[in-house]
C-alpha cells in the first residue's frame, strides 16, 4: 500500500521532527523551532519562500549598471584588507573578472570571513552595484566558492522569511534551500495528491510533489509559475470550498422566522417614502425580503457606497420584522454615529407608530432601566446602539433582526453575543458597511454570507468635484472656502494629529484651528477629535448640525456616518498621509445634499509616486469599487480593514491583489463540487475527502496549506 492509498504514511513521514532530516541536528532544530515554528517536515515543507531571485545568468563587472536591483558575478577574489578602526571597521575585497574591478565590502562579522575568504580563490558574488567616485563596489554580497555545479548558473534562488537571529547564526535562504533539498529528496513518496484529477487536468495543473519541488527549487522561470500557480490554486480552492459548504450548511441547518406579512412596508412605501428609491435599492430589498421568507437565517452582507441609500434599506428591512411580531436591533461603532441613526430613523418610525429607542454608554441609569424593561415586555420595537446593546443584562422579548453597521469595526465574538439574544432562534443577520470591498476580498471574506450591492447613488446627487491642491494654493483655496461660506454652505477641514508630532511634518489639528480662526474672523467653528469627552463631541457635532457654526475643524473621528447635508466642502490637509480607503469615505461626508459639493485635497509639493496614484484616482472618479480596486493593488489584502480578523491573512502562496482569476476558478470549482457531490462520495473526490479528514485531524502545520 503507497502513501497515495495510506494517510497515515504521508502523516508519520511529515510529523518527523526536523532535528532528524540530514544537515540539521539538535542544535539547528532549536533555533528553527524558536524563530520560525518550524518543528517537523511538515512545517519546514511549508515555509515557503516570499520572493525568488535570478541567479540564472553571470553578469561582467564592465557591464554593470546602477539601475540592476542585484547583479550575479564570477571572478577571483585578489586580496582583501581591513580598513579603519571601531564603527568605521570594514573588510573590503578586490574581486576581479577579467573585464574589470569590484571592491566587496562588510561591516559585520569580519572575524568570520577573514577565517572564510582565501585570497586568490574563484566565487560567485551577489548583491546590489553601486558606483561611488568611479568605482564599482557592492556591500555585504553574498559569496560562495565556485564549483561545478554552480558555475553555469542557471537556477532561481528562493528567499525565505528570516530572523535577525537566524542570519546571524548564519542560517540565510541558502541554508534554508539546502535543508529543503535534503527534505524534497527524501519525500516525493511521501506527497499525496490533495485535487480530483478533473481539477488537474481542466486547468493544466502540475502534480503536488512537482508543484514543492519547483517552487522551493526552480530551475526556470516557467517552471516557477507552474509552481506557483498549482500551489495558489489549490489553496483558494479549499479556503472557498470551506466558505461555501458552510454557507450551505447554514442554509439548510440555521432556521429562521419566517417574515411573511407585509403591511407596514406596505405603509410605509405607499404613504410615508419622502423619496423615489433606487433600482439598486429596490434590488437589494427584494433579495433581502426573499431571504427572510424562507425559514432559514438570513446571513447578508450589504455593501453600499457612501450616500448610496443603507440606511433606508435597513428601516425598511426592520419594518419587514415588526410586520410579523419581532423586534429589530441597529448596532453601530460609535456614539455620533448611534445618534444619527436613531434621529434618521424616528421621524419615519413617528409617521408608523413604531416605538424605537437609544442605548449607548452614555445614556442615564433610569433611562436605560426603562429600556431594558420596554425590550423585554416587546413595546420597545426598534433598538440603535453601541456595544452597550450586547451587554449581557440587554434582553428581548423576540428579537427578529440584527443589522450591524460598519461591521468589520466589530469582532466576531461581539456579534455573535447579538446574535444570542434570542434564546429559541437565530435571529436574521444584516451586516453593512460603507467600504467598499474589492470582489475577491469579499468572496474570500465574506464567501460564507449572501452579498448584496447598493451600487447607484439616489436620483439628484451631483458627483463631488475632487481636486488636488499645494500647500502653496492655500490663500486661493481660502478665497473659495469664503464664497462657499457667502452662499450659507458649511465646511470641514480634516487634519490627522491632534498634537504636534516631532518625527512628521504634518499640520497638527490645534496649529489648524488657530490658522482657520486668523484666516475666517467672524466665522464660528466647532472642533472635534477623538480624545475629547463624549458629550463635549456630542456638543459641537450638534451646533454643526443646527448650522450654528460654518466651520468643521476635526480629525477623522466624522469619517463614518455624519450627515450634514449643508456641508458642501470637504478640505483633507495632508492628504498624502491618508489611505485611499480614508480618502473616500472623508469625502462622502460632502454630496449629501442636492447643491455641488467639493473637495479639496491639500499637500506638499513632495510627494512620492505612491501618492500621486491616490490623488489622482481620488480626482478621476467618486466610485468606490474602482477605488477600492486600485486600494488592494497600492496596500495588498494584509492592510485592508477587517482583514487581519478574518483568517485571510493565513494564506501562504495567494495573493489576493494579484490572483483574482485563479480566485475565481478556485470558487467556480468548488461550487460545482459540492453541488453535485456536497458529501464527496464519488471516487474522483476521494483526495478532497482524504484531505479534509487530515485537515480535521490538525496532526500537523500541514493544514496551513488551507
Amino acid at each position: 500500500m503507497t502513501s497515495e492509498t495510506n494517510p497515515s504514511v504521508r502523516t508519520r513521514f511529515f510529523d518527523t521532527k526536523i532535528e532528524f532530516l540530514k544537515g540539521v541536528g539538535p542544535q539547528k532544530a532549536a533555533l528553527l523551532n524558536q524563530e520560525l515554528n518550524i518543528f517537523t517536515f511538515g512545517d519546514l515543507i511549508q515555509h515557503y519562500p516570499f520572493r525568488h531571485e535570478d541567479r540564472s545568468v553571470f553578469h561582467k563587472i564592465s557591464a554593470l549598471n546602477e539601475q540592476m536591483p542585484a547583479a550575479q558575478i564570477k571572478g577571483r577574489l585578489r586580496e582583501w584588507t581591513i580598513v579603519g578602526e571601531g564603527g568605521k571597521k570594514r573588510l573590503v575585497g578586490q574581486f576581479v573578472d577579467g573585464t574589470g574591478l569590484i571592491e566587496l565590502v562588510w561591516f559585520q562579522s569580519i572575524a568570520w570571513y577573514e577565517k572564510y575568504l582565501r585570497p586568490n580563490a574563484d566565487y560567485i558574488v551577489y548583491g546590489k552595484p553601486l558606483l561611488f567616485g568611479g568605482r564599482w563596489s557592492i556591500t555585504h554580497p553574498e559569496i560562495e566558492p565556485l564549483t561545478q555545479e554552480n558555475a553555469s548558473g542557471g537556477y532561481w534562488q528562493p528567499i525565505y522569511p528570516l530572523t535577525e537571529k537566524l542570519r546571524r547564526k548564519f542560517v540565510d535562504s541558502k541554508a534554508i534551500s539546502k535543508m529543503m533539498r535534503s527534505l524534497l529528496e527524501i519525500s516525493r513518496a511521501h506527497i499525496r495528491e490533495t485535487l480530483p484529477e478533473t481539477l488537474v487536468q481542466k486547468y493544466r495543473l502540475v502534480s503536488k510533489a512537482d508543484a514543492l519541488w519547483h517552487f522551493h527549487l526552480p530551475q526556470s522561470q516557467q517552471w516557477l509559475h507552474q509552481a506557483q500557480r498549482r500551489l495558489k490554486f489549490e489553496e483558494l480552492f479549499y479556503n472557498q470550498f470551506r466558505l461555501i459548504k458552510n454557507k450551505l450548511l447554514h442554509k439548510t441547518e440555521f432556521p429562521g422566522l419566517v417574515f411573511n406579512k407585509t403591511l407596514l412596508v406596505k405603509e410605509f412605501y405607499e404613504q410615508h417614502l419622502p423619496f423615489t428609491l433606487t433600482n439598486a435599492q429596490i434590488r437589494v430589498l427584494h433579495e433581502i425580503h426573499e431571504d427572510l421568507k424562507t425559514g432559514r437565517q438570513m446571513n447578508r452582507l450589504l455593501q453600499g457606497d457612501v450616500g448610496s441609500g443603507k440606511t433606508i434599506v435597513a428601516f425598511i428591512s426592520m419594518l419587514f420584522a415588526l410586520d410579523n411580531d419581532a423586534q429589530a436591533c441597529l448596532m453601530a461603532p460609535t456614539e455620533i454615529l448611534t445618534d444619527q441613526h436613531c434621529q434618521g430613523l424616528k421621524k419615519f418610525a413617528d409617521l408608523l407608530g413604531v416605538n424605537i429607542g437609544k442605548l449607548t454608554g452614555s445614556t442615564k441609569k433610569k433611562e436605560r432601566e426603562q429600556i431594558h424593561k420596554e425590550l423585554l415586555n416587546g413595546t420597545l420595537h426598534i433598538i440603535v446602539g453601541t456595544h452597550a446593546l450586547i451587554e449581557d443584562v440587554v434582553r428581548f422579548k423576540n428579537l427578529g433582526l440584527c443589522i450591524i453597521d460598519e461591521q468589520h469595526r466589530f469582532g466576531v465574538a461581539q456579534r455573535a453575543k447579538l446574535w444570542a439574544k434570542n434564546e429559541h432562534i437565530n435571529p436574521h443577520m444584516l451586516v453593512m458597511t460603507a467600504t467598499p470591498i474589492p470582489r475577491t476580498l469579499a468572496m474570500t471574506l465574506y464567501g460564507d454570507l449572501d452579498i448584496s450591492a447598493i451600487n447607484e447613488l439616489p436620483a439628484g446627487r451631483k458627483p463631488i468635484k475632487t481636486v488636488h491642491r499645494y500647500d502653496a494654493h492655500r490663500t486661493s483655496v481660502f478665497g473659495f472656502l469664503k464664497e462657499e461660506i457667502a452662499k450659507g454652505r458649511q465646511i470641514y477641514m480634516v487634519y490627522p494629529l491632534i498634537e504636534e508630532s516631532e518625527k512628521m511634518d504634518l499640520k497638527d489639528l490645534m496649529d489648524g484651528y488657530e490658522s482657520v480662526s486668523r484666516s475666517f474672523p467672524g466665522v464660528p467653528l466647532s472642533i472635534l477629535h477623538g480624545k475629547m469627552k463624549s458629550q463635549d463631541k456630542d456638543f459641537e457635532m450638534a451646533r454643526f448640525v443646527r448650522g450654528e457654526t460654518k466651520i468643521m475643524v476635526a480629525t477623522t473621528v466624522i469619517e463614518v456616518g455624519v450627515n450634514v447635508p449643508n456641508a458642501s466642502v470637504m478640505v483633507i490637509e495632508n492628504a498624502e498621509r491618508f489611505g485611499l480607503s480614508q480618502l473616500h469615505q472623508l469625502r462622502g461626508r460632502v454630496g449629501r445634499g442636492a447643491e455641488q459639493s467639493y473637495c479639496i485635497l491639500m499637500t506638499d509639493y513632495k510627494i512620492s509616486k505612491e501618492t500621486k496614484l491616490r490623488i489622482d484616482t481620488m480626482c478621476r472618479t467618486n466610485d468606490g469599487f474602482e477605488i477600492a480596486e486600485v486600494d488592494l493593488q497600492l496596500r495588498g489584502p494584509g492592510d485592508i480593514s477587517g482583514t487581519q480578523q478574518s483568517g485571510l491573512m493565513d494564506l501562504l502562496v495567494a495573493n489576493l491583489a494579484q490572483d483574482g482569476e485563479i480566485l475565481k476558478a478556485a470558487r467556480a470549482s468548488a461550487e460545482d463540487i459540492l453541488t453535485s457531490d456536497p458529501d464527496l462520495l464519488q471516487p474522483v473526490h476521494q483526495p478532497i475527502r482524504v484531505h479534509l479528514e487530515n485537515l480535521r485531524k490538525e496532526e500537523t502545520n500541514w493544514s496551513r496549506i488551507s
